[in-house]
């Protein structure tokens, strides 16, 4: 309580330099994800100051159709618009608490799991790929899977970032969903045999393009010119939803982060040891990677298959 005391007096008449540090403590897409839920909340009949009963009876309206992470994902951005105006935060009451254990409970906590793209997959999706648009979304599904890249990683992507070297290239990741103090690591991408090779579609993406600064995935217009737009995250997902579309696959089950599920279930597939599969995706815990290597291994030795 003491704590929380501290920190709305220190709130108070605090300078623009001091407010801009305070916006930057969040990712865009944090920011713009608490922006919707606040919205979601007020549309839905909510208002700030909240009471604790209102804050629940949202939870309980919402309970089957929205995942218990988005929930408790809106009760903490409802928590943060009242801290911001210094406001007793109805997130911290046992009421919400109880609710959304009680959902937990009877709904699940399950998230939503997306296919991965394999390997045989990205092969299949870059192909035939033709034009401008061929050679950009070529370059970007090649990348993504072999770098284990987040789409909000992609498209943070410069060529300043991209060190060519013997073996491939590297790249330099500025900043990851793990990393919001923007220490970066690097990430090697090795030259690949045949027609799929990353490193050789990241080439002639830029000898296409003819970009030689700034951010490396851009818009492409209906005229095939490269804008100076990058792309946004949703794109990535979109991108990803219609090479799958176009193989035969249900876009449905993919999204952005299928590029990255892919090359964990790939890599664990081939054998490749768990740090090492950390080592390329930047996982600071092998908790959640284990998990797409667990799915992996499924029809692995099962028993049915000694059943003769």
């Amino acid at each position: 309580m003491k704590k929380s005391v501290i920190d709305r007096r220190s709130m108070r008449n605090v300078s623009p330099q001091v407010q801009q540090y305070l916006q930057a403590s969040l990712s865009d897409n944090t920011r713009r994800a608490y922006s919707h839920d606040i919205e979601h909340f007020l549309a839905w009949g909510g208002r700030i100051p909240a009471t604790p009963a209102r804050v629940a009876s949202y939870l309980a309206h919402h309970a089957q159709t929205l995942s218990y992470a988005t929930l408790c994902r809106r009760v903490v951005a409802i928590g943060r618009a009242h801290s911001i105006k210094r406001l007793p935060s109805p997130a911290h009451a046992e009421m919400v608490k109880s609710t959304l254990h009680g959902i937990r409970r009877t709904t699940g906590s399950a998230q939503r799991h997306v296919a991965p793209v394999l390997l045989q997959d990205v092969k299949a999706m870059v192909k035939d790929m033709t034009g401008m648009k061929g050679a950009r979304d070529r370059a970007l599904l090649l990348t993504g899977f072999a770098g284990a890249f987040r789409r909000s990683e992609l498209v943070m992507i410069r060529v300043e970032d991209i060190q060519f070297v013997d073996e491939g290239l590297v790249i330099r990741l500025r900043r990851g969903k793990t990393d919001q103090a923007g220490q970066g690591r690097d990430i090697a991408i090795p030259f690949m045999r045949g027609k799929s090779c990353p490193v050789k579609a990241i080439t002639s993406w830029l000898v296409q393009s003819g970009i030689s600064s700034g951010a490396l995935f851009r818009s492409v217009d209906r005229y095939s010119h490269v804008t100076e737009q990058g792309l946004s995250p949703q794109s990535v997902a979109l991108i990803v939803k219609q090479r799958a579309e176009a193989i035969g696959l249900d876009s449905r089950q993919f999204s952005g982060h299928s590029l990255r599920a892919g090359f964990v279930t790939s890599a664990a597939k081939s054998g490749a040891s768990s740090w090492k599969i950390c080592q390329q995706t930047g996982h600071q815990s092998e908790a959640v990677m284990q998990r797409y290597i667990r799915d992996s291994h499924l029809f692995t030795d099962n028993p049915l298959g000694k059943i003769r």
